[in-house]
């Protein structure tokens, strides 16, 4: 029997969820979880490490290491085959209050729209 999935803790929704190329011919959407974007956003775009990652989403760096696999491959997808990109789903947990590990983070759900 699998061991149930873990509920993945991110700071905050992203604020833009999708992305559409310049196409006359619709094509179906390429869905990218919300913890996989997580894991895209602090993996390249903050420069944590794998460790780091984990423990701010509270999974084990193997799981970071399986999402994040997944999510380049779903962003490849979209970008190599002209499809929309869509940001949605996942099991997540979003915080409810700062966290220590959240300080001095711009995209903190606590912080939006009030250092702007």
């Amino acid at each position: 029997m699998a061991r149930p999935s873990k509920c993945r803790s991110i700071c905050s929704m992203p604020q833009v969820t999708e992305f559409f190329p310049v196409s006359k011919t619709p094509k179906e959407p390429v869905v990218l979880g919300v913890d996989a974007y997580e894991v895209i956003r602090l993996l390249d775009y903050k420069h944590f490490t794998q460790e780091q990652c984990a423990a701010r989403m509270n999974i084990s760096r193997t799981t970071v290491t399986r999402i994040y696999e997944e999510g380049r491959r779903q962003v490849a997808q979209a970008l190599v085959e002209g499809r929309p990109l869509v940001i949605q789903g996942g099991d997540v947990m979003i915080c409810t209050a700062p966290r220590p590990e959240c300080a001095g983070e711009p995209h903190c759900c606590h912080r939006q729209g009030k250092e702007e």
